[in-house]
């Protein structure tokens, strides 16, 4: 699956806006934003944000 694809479906999943997930990922609040328009990301970034979205949802869980 695509990182975008992931990202979109995290923020209906968490119910979050864009802008936080960006902030609380990355420190970034246009990562999203920018992500949508076509900003092509590196791998390390790819594997932080998995990374974050996964940690999110286990701590949701907890």
């Amino acid at each position: 699956m695509y990182i975008n694809r992931e990202i979109e479906k995290f923020l209906i999943e968490q119910d979050m806006p864009a802008t936080k997930f960006g902030r609380l990922a990355a420190q970034d609040p246009r990562l999203v934003l920018d992500i949508r328009m076509g900003r092509e990301l590196r791998n390390n970034m790819v594997i932080k944000l998995r990374s974050f979205m996964e940690g999110y949802r286990q701590g949701m869980g907890a």
